[in-house]
Formats: C-alpha cells, sequence, structure tokens
C-alpha cells in the first residue's frame, strides 16, 4: 500500500516559486532568458528528490495540432499585414471553452516570435520590443485598457494622467520600439452592450488603428460574447480569423490518434525511474474520461500523479494513481456526466 502523504513530509514551500504571469516587459523578457526545462534519464543519480520535484511540477510545455495551426496562421496573418498602409490591418481571434490551452498557445507564439525577430535585429542598436501582452482588466475603461499596456511597457503612469495622454504615449513607445505584435487576453469580458464595454472596445479599435502591429486576442468562447455584437462587433468581426480550440476528443481513428501522441509526448518527458513506458497510452480511455480531452486538466492530472509518486516512493504513473488525483470541478463534472452515458454515446 503507497505510503501516507502529509504536509510534514516536506512542508510547503514557494520562497523560490517561478514568479506568476507576465505582467510588464522586465518579467517577460526574464521568462525568455529562461532555459527550456531539461532534464538528465530518469535514473540519474544527480536528481534529489526536490529536484524531482520542481522539474514534474514545471514541467514541459507540449506543443499540440492546434499550436501548430495558429504558428501557421499567425505567421500568413504577419505576412499580409506586412506592408498593409491602411488602418484595417487583419487579426486573429483564439478562442475556445477554459483550460484549453488559450493563454499557453499566446506565450509559445510570443516566445517563438519574439526569439525571431532578435535573430533577425541581432544588429539593430534601438530599443525594440517586439511582443505585447496584455488583458482586459475586470473593471475595464479604456484609461485602465491602456494604463494595463502601459505598465507591460514601463511607461510611468500617474493618477493625474488623462486618457489621451496615457493612450498617446503608449501609441508613441510602441511604435518607436517596433511592437509587431499585441496579445490581448480575456477579451470575452468585454460587453459593449454596455457604455463601459462599448468604449473600451473602441479604446481598442484605436490602438489596432495606430499600432502598426497585428493584434491577436484570446478569451472564452469569444464567438458567444458581447464583444461581436452590434455594429462594434461587426467590424471587429470583419477584421479578424476565428481559431477554435476546443478539448481533444476520443472518438474517431484519428481523434484517438492525436490523443494518444499528446500523451505518448507527455510520458517521453516524465523523470519517473520506476514508470513503465507506454503506461499513458495504454489508458488513454480512461485519461480521456477523466479529463474531458482538456488540456489543464490533462496537465494537472499527469503532473500531480507524478509528484504523488515521488512523494510515496512507487516513482511510477498507474490507473490507479491517476484516480486518486482530485482534478478540477469542470473536468470532475464533466466525467460524472459522461459515466452516466449510455456506452453507445461516449465519444
Amino acid at each position: 500500500m503507497a505510503a501516507v502523504i502529509t504536509a510534514a513530509d516536506d512542508g510547503f514551500f514557494d520562497d523560490d516559486a517561478t514568479p506568476g504571469p507576465v505582467t510588464d516587459w522586465l518579467l517577460w523578457q526574464a521568462d525568455l532568458a529562461r532555459p527550456r526545462i531539461s532534464a538528465p534519464p530518469a535514473d540519474d543519480p544527480s536528481w534529489t528528490r526536490k529536484a524531482q520535484l520542481d522539474y514534474h511540477s514545471e514541467f514541459a510545455t507540449i506543443k499540440t495540432p492546434f499550436m501548430e495551426k495558429a504558428a501557421t496562421e499567425l505567421r500568413l496573418t504577419l505576412l499580409v499585414n506586412n506592408r498593409q498602409r491602411s488602418t484595417a490591418r487583419r487579426g486573429l481571434i483564439v478562442s475556445g471553452p477554459p483550460g484549453a490551452g488559450k493563454s499557453t498557445t499566446l506565450a509559445e507564439l510570443g516566445r517563438s516570435f519574439e526569439l525571431s525577430e532578435r535573430r533577425r535585429l541581432a544588429g539593430y542598436q534601438g530599443a525594440f520590443m517586439p511582443v505585447v501582452f496584455a488583458a482586459i482588466p475586470p473593471t475595464y475603461t479604456p484609461k485602465s485598457l491602456v494604463q494595463v499596456l502601459a505598465r507591460f511597457a514601463g511607461i510611468p503612469v500617474h493618477d493625474r494622467m488623462t486618457e489621451t495622454t496615457i493612450t498617446n504615449a503608449v501609441c508613441h513607445v510602441l511604435c518607436e520600439r517596433r511592437t509587431r505584435l499585441v496579445f490581448m487576453d480575456d477579451v470575452h469580458l468585454l460587453n459593449t452592450r454596455t457604455r463601459p464595454g462599448a468604449d473600451t472596445s473602441d479604446q481598442l479599435k484605436t490602438l489596432a488603428e495606430r499600432i502598426p502591429a497585428t493584434f491577436v486576442l484570446a478569451g472564452v468562447d469569444v464567438e458567444n460574447s458581447p464583444l461581436l455584437t452590434g455594429p462594434r462587433g461587426a467590424q471587429l468581426a470583419a477584421r479578424c480569423k476565428l481559431l477554435r480550440t476546443p478539448p481533444l476528443l476520443n472518438g474517431t481513428a484519428q481523434q484517438k490518434e492525436i490523443w494518444r501522441t499528446l500523451l505518448g509526448d507527455m510520458e517521453a518527458v516524465l523523470r519517473l525511474p520506476r514508470h513503465r513506458p507506454g503506461t499513458l497510452i495504454r489508458h488513454a480511455d480512461h485519461i480521456h474520461l477523466l479529463t474531458g480531452g482538456v488540456l489543464a486538466s490533462l496537465s494537472l492530472l499527469i503532473r500531480e500523479a507524478a509528484i504523488r509518486s515521488i512523494l510515496d516512493g512507487s516513482f511510477a504513473i498507474t490507473k490507479r494513481l491517476l484516480s486518486q488525483v482530485v482534478l478540477d470541478i469542470q473536468a470532475t463534472n464533466t466525467a460524472r456526466a459522461r459515466r452516466r452515458r449510455p456506452p453507445g454515446d461516449q465519444p
């Protein structure tokens, strides 16, 4: 029987935790400077327990078919916008349910593009900021939106500054620093049926016209959100492609192959000395039942199962261990509903 895991085993340490979300340019540069996670073989004697726990907490970013599709579409959109002199540049909207990997996709696209720009502009002497990240503030206004962008760009802002002053400063700095990609997350929060939402949507449109960059918006089920309703929504919809990132399915032969390939890629980066290769693929249907094919739930399942195996000393992921992981409410409810379906209705 597995050993009981208690908090006293190692305590709760977060003094050297990885920084949180990227909210400014310095954090973004620090994130880019961190080397991609790599590790010796599972049986390498250099592994310590803490190193194993840290490794499986961070884990590796696994590329999905959607990430590859999004990268292709972004590359094409950048080429279309490259010499476009009119203000109506093309944009992208990444949409999907919670936990489908939208924010991870934005981060990977931003990373690849900025590193590419660094190589292309290796001899450039001026300051440049190829990529900017921002998120729609919960209590949004046109002013709070540009304040978020100003914070990322390191532009000093004080309460007495007007919306126009901050907007002009943001546009000036991003143009001067050759920003070519602006990622805007949580756009589903914008309700254009309200005055603050309509005004903030207009501000977003103004920024997209004044900054010669490609705007990539992301949010939960954006196509069904108020953002794309009314005249403002119609104008945005006319300028943007919609990329939908649904949960991965497990029904057809092609879907099963994609799902099992993803599990194989995740298994390849595990560092558990007693883990039996092929275990995740062998339990692919069970794992899909637990997670519903949602990437965030899948990541949690595999990482926590690996950490549990380190703490209990088994150093191997098993079906029993996978079933012990308490997943998020969304995955738990989905799995419960699917268990109640007749066998013929299962995807």
